[in-house]
C-alpha cells in the first residue's frame, strides 16, 4: 500500500499570508458592482461628469426642459480596465426642478430608492435565494449637483437633500466650477455647508475613525462639497492630452486638482464609499435577521395557537361525539323496546285470532249437527 501511494509536489507556498491575495482573486474574478444615482437640474452636466470620472463616452439621451414629472432613467454598463471588471448602473434624474410645481419632484426619487431596497429584501427573504447572480440594484452613492449661482441652495435641493439623506450616501457637488471665481467659490461652499447643517440635512463624511486614512480623510470633509469641471473634450497641454475645456483666455483641465478637486473626488468615491456600503449591509442584515426570528416567533406562536385550536375543535368533536353516541345508544333502547313490546303484542293477536278461529270451527260443527238431527 505505501509503495502504490501518491505523492504530491506543492507548487508554491501554503500558509494564510496568502489569504489578501486569494481575497483579492476572488473579488476580481467576480467584479464589481456601482450604482450610482445623479440629481441636479436638466443641463447641468450630469452626464459630461460621469463621461469625465469614468473615462468613457456614455450613451446619452436628449432631455427636455418641458417634462410633466420627473423620471428616473437607470442605465447599466460593464467597463473594464485592466483586469478589473466593473457593473456600473447610472440613474439620472429626468426633468428634475423643470415642472412649475416642484412640491413632490422628491417623491419619484424616494420611491425608487425605496423600491431598490425592497427588491434585494425579496431576494433576501427567498428560501432557496442567490445573491451571486442576483443584481444588486441599490444605490451606493448619489452625486447631489448644485447650480453654480454664488450665493445659496434652492429650497428643492434643501428639502430633496433632507428627504433622501437616511436612504442614500449624499455627496453635493457644485456642478460647472469654472463658472464663478475662486473666492465666489469659496464663499458659496462655506454658505452650502451654513445652510445644510442649519437645516439639518446629513451629508456624507469619509470616516476619520481608521488612523491610515484619518489625515486624507479629514482633508477631504473640509473639501465638501466638491467643485467639478466635466469634460469630454480632449486638449493638447505640454504635448500631451487631457480632458479639459478650451477657453479664450486659457484651458480648464478636469483633472487638475490645482483648480478643482476632481482627482480627489474620482478617487475617493470609489475606495472610501465602500467601507459605508459595507456598514449599510451589516446593519441592513442585522435587521433582517431580527426581523427573520420575529417573524419565526411569530409562526410559531401562531402555530401553537393553531394547535391550541385545533385541540380545542377535537376535543368539542368528541364531545359531541359522545353525546351523539349515548343519544342513539338510548334511541336504540327505546326502539328495541317498542320493538319487544310490538312483537309481544303481534304473538299474543296471533295466539287470540287462532283461539277465535278454533272456537268459530267447532260452533259451525255444533250447528251442522242439531241441522243433521233434525
Amino acid at each position: 500500500m505505501e509503495q502504490n501511494a501518491r505523492s504530491l509536489t506543492l507548487s508554491g507556498h501554503v500558509g494564510f499570508d496568502s489569504l489578501p491575495d486569494q481575497l483579492v482573486n476572488k473579488s476580481t474574478n467576480q467584479g464589481f458592482c456601482f450604482n450610482i444615482l445623479c440629481i441636479g437640474e436638466t443641463g447641468i452636466g450630469k452626464s459630461t461628469l460621469m463621461d469625465t470620472l469614468f473615462n468613457t463616452n456614455f450613451e446619452n439621451f436628449e432631455s427636455s426642459h418641458f417634462e410633466p414629472q420627473v423620471k428616473l432613467r437607470a442605465q447599466t454598463y460593464d467597463l473594464q480596465e485592466s483586469n478589473v471588471r466593473l457593473k456600473l448602473t447610472v440613474v439620472n434624474t429626468v426633468g428634475f426642478g423643470d415642472q412649475m410645481n416642484k412640491k413632490e419632484s422628491y417623491q419619484h426619487i424616494v420611491d425608487y430608492i425605496d423600491t431598490q431596497f425592497e427588491s434585494f429584501l425579496q431576494e433576501e427573504l427567498k428560501i432557496r435565494r442567490s445573491l451571486h447572480n442576483f443584481h444588486d440594484s441599490r444605490i451606493h452613492a448619489c452625486l447631489y449637483f448644485i447650480a453654480p449661482s454664488g450665493h445659496s441652495l434652492k429650497s428643492l435641493d434643501l428639502v430633496t437633500m433632507k428627504k433622501l439623506d437616511s436612504k442614500v450616501n449624499i455627496i453635493p457637488v457644485i456642478a460647472k466650477a469654472d463658472t464663478i471665481s475662486k473666492s465666489e467659490l469659496h464663499k458659496f461652499k462655506m454658505k452650502i455647508m451654513s445652510e445644510l447643517v442649519s437645516n439639518g440635512v446629513q451629508i456624507y463624511q469619509f470616516p476619520i475613525d481608521d488612523e491610515t486614512v484619518a489625515t486624507i480623510n479629514t482633508t477631504m470633509n473640509g473639501h465638501l462639497p466638491f467643485a467639478v469641471v466635466g469634460s469630454t473634450e480632449e486638449v493638447n497641454v505640454g504635448n500631451k492630452m487631457v480632458k479639459a475645456r478650451q477657453y479664450p483666455w486659457g484651458v480648464v483641465q478636469g483633472e487638475k486638482t490645482q483648480l478643482i478637486y476632481s482627482i480627489q473626488f474620482n478617487s475617493i468615491l470609489f475606495l472610501y464609499l465602500q467601507e459605508t456600503y459595507e456598514a449599510k449591509r451589516k446593519e441592513f442584515q442585522a435587521d433582517l435577521q431580527r426581523q427573520e426570528e420575529e417573524m419565526k416567533q411569530s409562526f410559531v406562536q401562531k402555530v401553537k395557537e393553531k394547535e391550541g385550536e385545533l385541540k380545542e375543535s377535537e376535543r368539542q368533536l368528541q364531545a359531541k361525539f359522545d353525546q351523539l353516541k349515548r343519544q342513539h345508544a338510548g334511541e336504540k333502547s327505546v326502539l328495541e323496546e317498542k320493538k319487544r313490546a310490538l312483537e309481544e303484542e303481534i304473538f299474543s293477536f296471533s295466539n287470540r285470532r287462532a283461539a277465535a278461529e278454533l272456537l268459530n270451527a267447532q260452533t259451525l260443527n255444533l250447528k251442522k249437527d242439531k241441522d243433521r238431527k233434525k
